[in-house]
């Protein structure tokens, strides 16, 4: 019997993280790493699938979801030296990554400084070092919001007065229509111009033409690691995707070491709206794959 999804909060670098858990106990672990402007609730649908064959957790980024919102730039950094403690806190050894958005740039960062932990990669919609803005999305009109976002004035106007990444980017990114009730726990954490400073901050870590330079960096570093690495991975793409598509997904794939490629038909970029029982049932029988290989292996 499945157990239900459970909001639990750990205590993290003084502040309070919450975070989704279901699964076995003694299962391995998959780690459910969310993006901007999401929390854990955008598993939601995927987290019963993968439940199974392991031990599911997806906590809420700090300044995300039902997170605390402590004083701090949330910058990129901050987002992983918070995760990096909340995976100490809760005793987690290896795991499954599963990730999308800002979640693949913590995923990649925490492989590269952490291999030991990771026992697959699952991802999309993930960000990379784009040496032009040409690189960053496939929409011109997004490209040119997002410019917005970074302009010092423009940006807290649009995010903070107006809200628009959780009224406008969200919604644009998927391809069905969320009703009012869908949108409810999205728009929940941010009620205020305030609480809205985490989201404020993550279009501009963007690593976009080399700005701002240490987040391009080191995720540089982390691709190059993510290059040589041997671990097993699962990319997903949506048609036409927002920052990855389809063609793109396909290349970057092949130039991996074990990376499977599954195309998920329509979707912009939160395909876990769109997708959530493809994702989870291709993720779920990845998953026992490996395992069963790796039991075999220990006997």
């Amino acid at each position: 019997m499945t157990k239900q999804i459970e909001i639990r909060k750990a205590s993290v670098l003084g502040s309070s993280m919450a975070y989704r858990e279901t699964g076995a106990e003694d299962a391995p672990v998959a780690l459910f790493l969310h993006g901007n402007p999401t929390s854990s609730h955008i598993w939601r649908n995927i987290l019963p699938l993968v439940s199974p064959v392991a031990r599911c957790i997806a906590p809420d980024n700090i300044g995300f979801g039902q997170s605390d919102k402590p004083d701090i730039a949330y910058r990129f950094f901050d987002l992983a030296r918070y995760l990096d403690a909340f995976i100490d806190e809760r005793g987690i050894k290896s795991a499954y990554l599963v990730a999308q958005d800002w979640g693949t740039a913590l995923a990649f960062h925490l492989a590269a400084r952490r291999p030991e932990i990771v026992r697959g990669l699952a991802f999309m919609e993930f960000i990379r070092p784009m040496p032009t803005w040409q690189d960053f999305h496939q929409a011109e009109a997004v490209r040119e919001t997002f410019r917005k976002f970074r302009t010092p004035g423009e940006g807290e106007a649009m995010i903070l007065e107006a809200n628009a990444f959780v009224e406008r980017v969200l919604p644009g990114g998927i391809v069905r229509k969320l009703s009012d009730d869908e949108m409810a726990p999205y728009r929940a954490p941010f009620p205020t111009p305030q609480s809205r400073r985490p989201v404020l901050a993550l279009p501009r870590e963007l690593p976009i033409a080399n700005e701002p330079a240490d987040v391009y960096a080191t995720l540089q570093s982390a691709h190059a690691a993510l290059a040589t690495s041997s671990y097993p991975k699962l990319l997903f793409s949506g048609a036409p995707g927002a920052i990855v598509s389809p063609d793109f997904a396909e290349r970057f794939a092949a130039s991996l070491r074990h990376c499977a490629h599954v195309h998920l038909g329509p979707g912009l970029h939160f395909l876990q709206e769109d997708h959530a029982e493809a994702i989870g049932r291709s993720v779920a029988g990845w998953i026992a794959g490996i395992e069963a290989v790796r039991s075999q292996l220990a006997a």
